[in-house]
């Protein structure tokens, strides 16, 4: 039997194999908001924090060729896909779907599938990636629903919670949350060799008569297959609780989670601001900020949305990291190497084990329900 904690621990993400080899990311160039220039300057930041990493860039080569020159870095660790159409914002899934071939986006998925690279990173439209990596890439036996997991700052122990879905899909059924807790556990596991990881069921209270009748049957499911899924269901959990050293992976809807994962946000950008703000008041403020340097330097990094970008999609044959649309250079290279990362963990294979237990767990309790 396979053990779950074949790989070591990385800070701030899954752990790396101790393979030697390189490993392969297939980057889509041309969606994120800053351009290609903010792709191509992370590109060269992640080779440079990991020699193994070898760059296949998608996009329009006229536009990448100049961008990747002026990176010493990137000589020799870059090869270029040229593709001469981009997947916008406004575009639709399902227009992507059946007119993308052109993309950068569909050649980025395109190389995965095809074995070319070990993982594939975009900054792109978020439902035109799942539509396009579903097509291409197919989902896990026992999976309905892929989940987008985030990598949440919290009081525990590694210092990080995992929260899914937070904006695969709007709407989750019982069966697709215990799904998603099993993918989150097998990932988390992998991420920071914890081998009993605790799940909680995101909901608006913590007593179990609470919540939608889907959330209150998902409760019964995640709690009666712990055994089998090597975790502690804690039970429901509020959103106090995401950061929280209570609870390791956060089960929620894509809808709950989303909007979970941006009012984070925003809250880390206000309260960087207001301290910035408040230091800059008056020269004693000012004072206090030079002494205080050293602690807020550790809090800005601590709070630093960018420092953990990147979701995966779990629950596809393929590992596919969504970088934020907004991401800089900095961002876009802690995709990529969060994507290395889980390209070397062997997370994927673990996780379709489970999946496949649990899809009969659901079956059989809504057999024996039926019954009843």
């Amino acid at each position: 039997m396979t053990s779950d904690q074949d790989h070591p621990t990385h800070a701030g993400g899954p752990g790396a194999s101790p393979d030697t080899g390189p490993i392969h990311i297939s980057v889509d160039a041309m969606g994120g908001d800053h351009g290609p220039a903010a792709v191509v300057s992370g590109c060269a930041l992640s080779v440079q924090a990991e020699p193994r990493i070898q760059i296949i860039l998608h996009g329009d080569q006229a536009v990448l060729e100049p961008l990747v020159a002026r990176q010493p870095a990137l000589a020799g660790r870059c090869v270029l896909h040229h593709a001469e159409a981009v997947v916008t914002m406004e575009d639709k899934p399902s227009h992507v779907m059946r007119h993308g071939k052109a993309t950068s986006m569909w050649s980025t998925i395109d190389a995965l599938r095809q074995g070319q690279a070990q993982a594939a990173v975009s900054c792109g439209n978020t439902g035109a990636l799942m539509a396009v990596s579903m097509l291409q890439l197919r989902r896990m036996d026992g999976v309905t629903r892929p989940a987008i997991a985030c990598l949440w700052p919290s009081r525990g122990k590694y210092g990080f919670n995992t929260m899914l879905d937070v904006g695969a899909d709007l709407k989750a059924d019982a069966p697709d949350l215990l799904a998603y807790a099993i993918m989150g556990v097998t990932y988390f596991r992998n991420g920071f060799n914890e081998p009993r990881p605790r799940v909680g069921l995101l909901n608006v209270g913590t007593e179990e008569h609470k919540g939608r009748a889907e959330i209150r049957e998902a409760h019964e499911l995640i709690a009666s297959h712990q055994e089998t899924g090597r975790y502690e269901f804690v039970g429901f959990v509020e959103g106090s609780d995401i950061p929280s050293d209570r609870v390791d992976v956060i089960v929620t809807d894509g809808f709950t989670g989303n909007v979970a994962l941006k009012t984070g946000e925003g809250t880390a950008r206000l309260i960087s601001d207001l301290l910035r703000e408040t230091f800059r008041a008056s020269w004693v403020s000012m004072l206090g900020a030079v002494l205080a340097k050293g602690a807020l330097d550790r809090l800005g990094k601590r709070i630093d949305p960018r420092r953990v970008n990147g979701g995966v999609f779990l629950g596809l044959n393929g590992t596919v990291v969504k970088s934020h649309g907004s991401a800089d250079e900095t961002g876009v290279a802690a995709a990529i190497g969060l994507a290395a990362k889980l390209a070397q963990s062997g997370y994927r294979g673990r996780m379709a084990e489970r999946l496949v237990i649990a899809a009969q767990a659901a079956q059989d309790s809504g057999t024996e329900g039926e019954s009843e």
